[in-house]
């Protein structure tokens, strides 16, 4: 343990013999005695010197003992300083008021009693040290309090974050938490569980009865059934249910809770998290959906390949290779339209133009196509883009367009009720009405007629064939024909 730390003593008196009897008194205290032989030499000592006890004779000439006392407390430095006056005449009791009141803490009468002196000094010297050993405890307390308060406001500002992200990451993926004291029943939601249940925080009671009444009712008791499987052997539990907020939507959730017990295994409380799956749930839905009316259109693509094989014929293969390749391509052109419009439908404009492409690319000027807008659901956009090639592949063979100075117009309008396409070729060589109807001509009255209900009228005039497709707007009543409407404005045609 290291030696204490010595403390100066200042000795103020204006005989030289009795400062060297107060120096031999208090040597074996072991501290830093410094003598002064007058008041102004005692204060020149203080500002050199940190003086911790003043040992002043109360009668010295131009600057007593109590002068020098009043000017030692005044200074802000010595406020705290221990004052012991010496005095060898008799001091009365105002003498010695007059001494506390500006600072003294003792008299010591002359002739001085060493070991009362020695005492009385040793008992200040040991106070002082103290006092100064509590300072410095307490500035090494306030720094270390400093410190702490600095840690803990740094965690804190940590945890606050930590806690705002967590409420973002919440937020954005559709999430609440929750706190249930399963003893008292209390339950603490944070914003997210609000925001599912589509309640006013202000308003809602947050209460297991509450809650459970915002549950869908054949999912209430599942739920119940969850929390109550909560035990010591399985503290988790997960479970999708649905619920209506107050405006009466309905929402789809999961949550995923968790048990805290005690040394006994008794549930203390139970947490967890809420997730709305309501739109994953939605697009599930949708992609089962749409799996089965790929499934649907797939197979109803293939039927109509495996129909296109069947019915067309051709004296040699090359030239059945050619019709089953020019009708599968067609339905493959019609494809990549209605694929483009999310299988929504297809424009008859583009079809048209998506049929006559290799025409118009050859030689716009001698096709024309006219018409309103109007939009045809897929199974109605297929059949029109069969018969538009069947038509286009009749007048390439035989017909306007198989000569340069042929022409060909389609258009079409809405009349009587029903959707009229007009097929048009002039120009071409002279027509003459077929002594027997070919796959093209049987395919599209087959399909208009007896997939859409409509009519079908060839027109072999001598200077071009002109072919009416009639389509009804309304099913016919033996029939169950979706129901067919041109518009301007983009509606289905189904």
């Amino acid at each position: 343990m290291s030696a204490p730390e010595k403390i100066n003593i200042l000795l103020v008196d204006d005989q030289p013999a009795k400062l060297l009897s107060y120096q031999v008194i208090l040597e074996e205290l072991g501290e830093n005695l410094i003598v002064a032989a007058s008041g102004r030499e005692a204060l020149e000592c203080l500002l050199k010197n940190d003086i911790s006890i003043v040992l002043v004779d109360v009668c010295m000439p131009d600057l007593d003992g109590f002068e020098l006392a009043s000017m030692i407390r005044d200074h802000p430095r010595y406020s705290k300083v221990s004052m012991i006056f010496i005095s060898a005449i008799q001091v009365s009791d105002i003498d010695r008021l007059r001494g506390y009141e500006i600072g003294g803490v003792d008299y010591v009468p002359v002739p001085v009693v060493p070991e009362v002196l020695r005492a009385k000094v040793r008992v200040f010297a040991e106070l002082h040290r103290k006092t100064r050993e509590l300072e410095k405890l307490n500035k090494e307390l306030e720094q270390r309090v400093s410190a702490r308060t600095a840690e803990l406001e740094a965690s804190t500002a940590k945890l606050i974050e930590s806690e705002r992200r967590r409420s973002l990451a919440i937020a954005a993926g559709n999430m609440g938490s929750w706190d249930w004291d399963w003893n008292s029943g209390d339950v603490l939601w944070d914003e997210g569980q609000y925001r599912i249940f589509g309640v006013d925080r202000a308003e809602f009671d947050v209460s297991p009865r509450a809650i459970i009444r915002r549950v869908a009712a054949e999912d209430r008791e599942r739920l119940k059934d969850a929390i109550r499987q909560l035990s010591a052997e399985a503290l988790t539990c997960e479970i999708e249910f649905q619920i209506e907020r107050p405006s009466g939507e309905q929402r789809c959730c999961f949550t995923s809770a968790a048990a805290s017990v005690d040394a006994d295994g008794r549930i203390l409380r139970v947490s967890g998290v809420t997730i709305d799956i309501t739109m994953r749930k939605r697009a599930e839905q949708r992609q089962l959906l749409l799996a089965r009316e790929v499934d649907h259109r797939a197979r109803n693509v293939l039927a109509l390949v495996q129909s296109i094989v069947r019915l067309t014929s051709a004296e040699e293969v090359d030239a059945f290779k050619v019709a089953v390749e020019g009708r599968v391509t067609a339905l493959a052109r019609v494809h990549t339209v209605l694929s483009l419009s999310s299988w929504e439908g297809a424009e008859l404009y583009g079809l048209a133009r998506e049929e006559l492409s290799a025409f118009i690319a050859r030689d716009a000027s001698r096709v024309a196509i006219d018409g309103p807008f109007v939009r045809l659901k897929p199974a109605v956009a297929q059949t029109i883009a069969l018969a538009l090639h069947e038509l286009a592949t009749n007048a390439v063979k035989y017909g306007a367009l198989s000569t340069l100075s042929g022409n060909l117009a389609v258009s079409w309008k809405e009349s009587a009720g029903a959707l009229e396409i007009d097929w048009s070729e002039s120009g071409g060589p002279r027509v003459l009405p077929p002594t027997r109807r070919g796959f093209g001509t049987r395919s599209v009255i087959a399909s208009v007629e007896t997939q859409l209900g409509g009519d079908v009228d060839f027109d072999w005039r001598p200077e071009g064939l002109v072919c009416r497709l009639s389509i009804p707007l309304q099913p016919r009543s033996d029939q169950g024909y979706p129901v067919i409407k041109p518009t301007r404005v983009g509606s289905l045609v189904a």
